[in-house]
């Protein structure tokens, strides 16, 4: 960025290190994939929901700091990491104006699975400073006109994607003012390219003999300058090659491809049930070595340690007084319950996906049963998770999970439509890097994309779109 002038999207008010609207690369939690695999599994729904984001920002009502305009306000905007604030981005200055209308975008990429705070500050940029980049401004030496925080679920899942926000001083109190922020998914994100590929004379024919051997196909834009950019990619195998050589396109066609944030924002629904192991293998409650143990000093136990709402660890708690626990440990009836609940949501409508928990800490006696019931789901919308506690033996768990890419087969032989189930042994993530939420949630906006577009479900109309379904908070 530098010091140039240009002219404002509202009003044609001047503005300062704007860069002629450049959009910044700065980007929140690391910045997400931007490389071919990581796109092609994106598009297939094969890893967790990583959705390339581009924020725009106007304001209205600032603080006037200026004796004889009007504020030069800048917004900044902020990541917030474990208590830790990083910038990510930096707007131009508007010239003597109220009412901003920024041109400068931040691109972040948005996680489904994690929550992601963002924090807004708006300055008002004093005249000496006009002729100095953006970036090199000392923030300490300009006037604040206020902040203001939110999650970015908050603005993606708003069908019109448009969040306003009030201004508050550092300590919270009310300023005058309102910013507003809006969210749009970046083009290469929303992009899907069918190719008809026909295959000559590749050497090294050995190479490409095997059937799981990708190839990956990339596509850029490229401009007049020479500069070209990374806007898709997909990845196939090849599986015969009758000469060797060279590699041509045939035909390549360009559609839309409805995103998970599409769904959300139009009013689509995640239903969330949970499902809790009373089974003795936990351990008398009454005992501390029990994983249902309630400690007098509050401390939580394994169960209550995934983190959730509070009116489901009330409802434990509650529960965990007024039964005795036995055995054995049978999912088999449970999935049944959530895939009856979820089928009979099909005849209201196809906008209702459901999630759910299960969290146990023992090894299944209906191993084939609950292998049968999932498959029978694998055609509803519905996804299992599951968190195991404790230190027992998973493998049955894993097996359930299928990310070998092995599908499930039931006992009469049909295989599972998908994979709707997530496994997380809490002890190998406690402690990680990754959250058991994060974990969890990993896998769910794949799974929720393979039932809708399987199915060709649209996204509904912004017109019949209900209020926005927030992701569960850590």
């Amino acid at each position: 960025m530098g010091g140039c002038l240009s002219g404002d999207v509202r009003g044609g008010m001047e503005a300062v290190g704007g860069g002629g609207g450049a959009r910044s690369r700065g980007s929140a939690q690391g910045g997400g994939p931007n490389d071919a695999v990581d796109h092609f599994f994106q598009a297939q729904g094969l890893r967790g929901l990583y959705t390339p984001l581009e924020l725009s920002f106007s304001a209205s009502k600032l603080r006037n700091m200026d004796a004889f305009s009007k504020s030069d306000p800048m917004l900044v905007v902020y990541s917030e990491i474990n208590g830790r604030q990083e910038e990510i981005g930096r707007t131009e200055v508007i010239l003597n104006s109220l009412e901003p209308s920024w041109i400068t975008k931040t691109t972040m990429s948005y996680q489904f699975e994690i929550v992601q705070p963002l924090i807004f500050k708006v300055y008002d940029i004093d005249t000496q400073y006009h002729n100095i980049p953006v970036k090199m401004l000392n923030l300490a030496q300009q006037d604040f006109l206020g902040e203001a925080r939110c999650i970015v679920s908050e603005i993606v899942t708003k069908f019109d994607h448009n969040l306003t926000l009030n201004l508050r001083s550092v300590s919270g109190h009310t300023l005058p003012g309102t910013i507003t922020v809006h969210s749009e998914e970046s083009e290469s994100s929303r992009m899907a390219v069918e190719m008809t590929l026909h295959c000559l004379n590749l050497e090294n024919k050995d190479t490409f003999s095997k059937s799981d051997n990708p190839l990956l196909v990339e596509c850029f834009d490229f401009d007049s300058s020479g500069d070209h950019e990374l806007i898709g990619a997909f990845q196939t195998t090849i599986n015969q090659l009758e000469v060797e050589g060279q590699l041509f396109v045939d035909k390549i066609q360009e559609k839309v491809q409805h995103t998970f944030l599409d769904y959300i924002s139009s009013g689509f629904e995640l239903n969330f049930m949970v499902a809790v192991d009373f089974t003795a293998s936990n351990g008398d409650p009454r005992a501390p070595r029990s994983l249902h143990y309630i400690d007098p000093s509050g401390n939580p136990n394994s169960y209550q340690q995934v983190v959730g709402v509070a009116g489901i660890m009330s409802a434990y708690t509650t529960t965990l007084y007024s039964v005795s626990l036995a055995g054995p440990t049978m999912f088999g009836p449970v999935i049944n319950k959530a895939a009856e609940i979820a089928s009979h949501s099909l005849q209201y409508g196809n906008n209702k996906y459901f999630v759910l928990l299960i969290i146990t800490d023992g090894v299944l006696t209906d191993i084939q049963e609950t292998k049968d019931c999932i498959v029978r789901a694998s055609d509803l919308p519905l996804s299992i998770l599951i968190v195991g506690v404790g230190n027992a033996d998973f493998k049955q768990m894993e097996i359930l999970d299928a990310d070998n890419g092995k599908r499930l087969e039931s006992s009469t032989g049909r295989i599972a439509t998908r994979d709707i189930v997530q496994f997380v042994p809490m002890r190998e993530v406690q402690g990680g890097q990754m959250s058991v939420v994060q974990s969890l949630l990993e896998e769910l906006p794949g799974q929720f994309l393979s039932y809708m577009r399987a199915r060709d479900i649209k996204p509904l109309p912004p017109r019949y779109a209900s209020a926005p379904v927030y992701p569960p908070q850590q």
